[in-house]
């Protein structure tokens, strides 16, 4: 579980003795960061042997409001949060002396509690890890950037067309300018991933105005990859609040212009360091494996019942339309941006598949967790997943994927293979 020990709170508190307070927090079913502060007489308690808190903070929905009837919840009991190593750090947006620190949950007994999506992905890894497997994985998120307002409606950001007050609309995407219009805020979001640990990589202004995309650095570690996910949405809302202007990672934010993804590359190693995905003797373009054919054969299988996890919200579903950049079936292919499974352009070592699906307001450890039960199965039944569509194909619009949020959740509730790697209580 990976839980920090005193000694790691003694070594922040050398360097920063001013804390006041502490702000430990628990992603929920939806990715939503939940918990309390504590105090500084507090500090040790934690780091030593954990705070109670109600359990249920885990399954609130995404207005934060209690499910009742949860089995094995009854009573709101209370479990334990501890803190997770290496993410404790100041928050330098706030004006405050205070701290965070992310955590997870156990039971009473110290054994990892199994309502708690950081778990869950755990759980769903091991299978991959049984089979002498190490999955190297990387996140990509878009945002918008909103002004600061009392209206009723979001408005987005947008930067100014030179010399006039008049607001650049238009997609504009990959400009430069729009990034010096907003250099201070990005540099601030540069500075503080670089303070917590988080490996943000590539920005850029995506295809729609006042949309962006913030890259995270491959890790070895899928578990805290999606640690980076989660604190980096964090630290742009955060920092984007401390230059008078907001940030929102909902799927479907406004109704004429796309919406915001959460990308997913992930690929396998065996345990002498190579690339299970790729074929090395292969001259073909791309040189692909019968693994990685397997693996995205089992995505393929394994999406339509997925797909409540890469849609949790009735929002959601409005960004899964037709024509809106977003994949509606599970096709695949090379180097191909309308595919929902693509391998993108890379040296053997680096081969990899991208799933292309899910939303930015969704849970990316379960999400990932989804990825992982997907290849597992692909690989341990040899799924084949059917054409490729190739480089440059012209493809027309499949849909096969639930578009309608109770019909995602029918098709999760009767799926018999997610629960065996995601566990049948949590499902």
């Amino acid at each position: 579980m990976n839980i920090a020990g005193p000694e790691e709170l003694e070594q922040f508190l050398k360097r920063h003795p001013n804390t006041t307070m502490l702000e430990v927090m628990v992603p929920d079913i939806n990715g939503i960061l939940r918990g309390k502060r504590v105090p500084a007489s507090e500090f040790q308690t934690l780091y030593k042997s954990g705070v109670n808190h109600p359990a249920t903070l885990t399954l609130l929905n995404s207005m934060g409001e209690m499910i009742e009837d949860i089995p094995g919840f009854e009573g709101d009991p209370d479990k334990q949060m501890r803190p997770v190593a290496n993410t404790l750090a100041t928050v330098p947006w706030l004006e405050s002396d205070t701290a965070q620190v992310l955590a997870t949950f156990t039971e009473l007994d110290g054994s990892p509690g199994m309502f708690d999506s950081r778990n869950i992905l755990v759980h769903a890894l091991q299978p991959l890890y049984d089979m002498g497997y190490k999955a190297v994985v990387a996140t990509e998120l878009e945002f918008y950037l909103l002004e600061e307002g009392d209206g009723d409606k979001p408005v987005l950001k947008l930067p100014k067309i030179p010399g006039t007050a008049l607001k650049q609309t238009g997609v504009q995407y990959a400009m430069a300018e729009d990034l010096w219009d907003n250099d201070a805020f990005l540099e601030d979001v540069r500075k503080v991933c670089q303070e917590q640990h988080i490996p943000m990589t590539t920005v850029h202004s995506e295809f729609s105005p006042g949309q962006y995309e913030i890259n995270l650095h491959h890790c070895d570690d899928p578990v805290l990859a999606c640690d980076h996910a989660v604190m980096l949405k964090r630290t742009v809302k955060g920092v984007a609040r401390k230059h008078n202007m907001h940030a929102t990672f909902m799927a479907k934010p406004f109704t004429d212009i796309a919406g915001c993804g959460l990308h997913i590359h992930f690929s396998l190693y065996d345990k002498e360091g190579n690339n299970v995905f790729a074929a090395s003797d292969s001259d073909q373009v791309p040189a692909i494996s019968d693994a990685l054919r397997h693996a995205i054969g089992g995505l393929a299988a394994t999406m339509e019942n997925a797909t409540a996890i890469f849609a949790p919200n009735a929002n959601s579903y409005r960004r899964m339309v037709p024509d809106n950049f977003v994949p509606l079936a599970p096709t695949w292919g090379y180097n191909h941006r309308n595919v929902a499974l693509r391998i993108p352009v890379s040296k053997d070592k680096d081969r990899r598949v991208e799933h292309r699906v899910a939303g930015a307001d969704a849970n990316p450890y379960l999400v990932m967790a989804a990825v992982a039960a997907g290849i597992h199965y692909g690989l341990t039944e040899q799924c084949e997943p059917g054409a490729m569509i190739q480089e440059r194909e012209k493809l027309e619009e499949i849909v096969t994927l639930p578009l309608q949020w109770q019909v995602a959740l029918q098709k999760f509730d009767a799926d018999t293979i997610l629960p065996k790697y995601l566990t049948g209580e949590f499902c």
